[in-house]
């Protein structure tokens, strides 16, 4: 398995949905030695209660579990997070419950018994499709991607060198491209237990000006700033 796939997915939390202890058992013991932490839930109510409470990553769910089938299951989450990537198990080839499967959006679905190596096939589209998921392309210059991830702005592809405070100030306005971010917000995310002073954050986005290619930042006098 190639080095930087398995980097990433060290950082990753999965949640793994299969009623039959015994399977499920031996492949969460494979995944914990790779990932950074695996949930296990034994039917879909279960397994839909631990993603409210942890928030995975990645989810691998079987398809027929008791209370709550795989299927609802994942049909509620997609009630609420479209973005999340999921792997649906069966024992069954029924093209009934796969053709179900299919509009939930899924990675791929895997025929039991599981083969660890095609899971891990898997898992590396998974892990590609979060990095995808978590770059944001500004909407008011396309040319501009943020990656959350590695906390990089890019312009055109190439990076532009930010500190930590500049960092943080661009984040809190990309993730708020709608609107004007506060001065109290900026002083919560930006400066946090240090006191911002009007000079300290005039000096901020005068530097920031001069290493962006375009103009982007807008003040609000008395308000904040936001993202033209």
């Amino acid at each position: 398995m190639q080095d930087l796939f398995l980097e990433k997915l060290k950082s990753l939390t999965i949640l793994y949905a299969e009623d039959e202890e015994g399977i499920r058992r031996n492949i969460a013991d494979s995944l914990k030695y790779y990932a950074k932490d695996v949930y296990e839930a034994s039917n879909g109510q279960e397994a839909y209660e631990i993603y409210s409470e942890k928030q995975p990553d990645i989810i691998l769910s079987d398809i027929h579990m008791p209370i709550l089938d795989g299927i609802a299951f994942i049909k509620k989450i997609r009630l609420e997070n479209r973005d999340i990537p999921v792997v649906m198990i069966t024992a069954h080839t029924d093209k009934k419950y796969l053709l179900e499967a299919v509009e939930l959006h899924m990675e791929k679905y895997i025929v039991k018994p599981v083969d660890l190596d095609e899971l891990f096939e898997i898992l590396e589209k998974c892990v590609n499709v979060i990095e995808i998921n978590n770059q944001v392309i500004l909407k008011v210059d396309k040319d501009y991607i943020y990656d959350y991830d590695r906390k990089e702005l890019l312009y055109k592809d190439e990076s532009i060198i930010l500190n930590k405070k500049e960092m943080a100030f661009i984040e809190i306005l990309i993730s708020n491209q709608n609107r004007v971010v506060t001065y109290e917000e900026l002083q919560e995310y930006v400066w946090g237990d240090d006191v911002m002073t009007d000079s300290a954050l005039r000096s901020l986005v005068r530097n920031l000006r001069k290493k962006l290619p375009t103009d982007m930042i807008f003040n609000l006098s008395g308000v904040g700033y936001r993202l033209v």
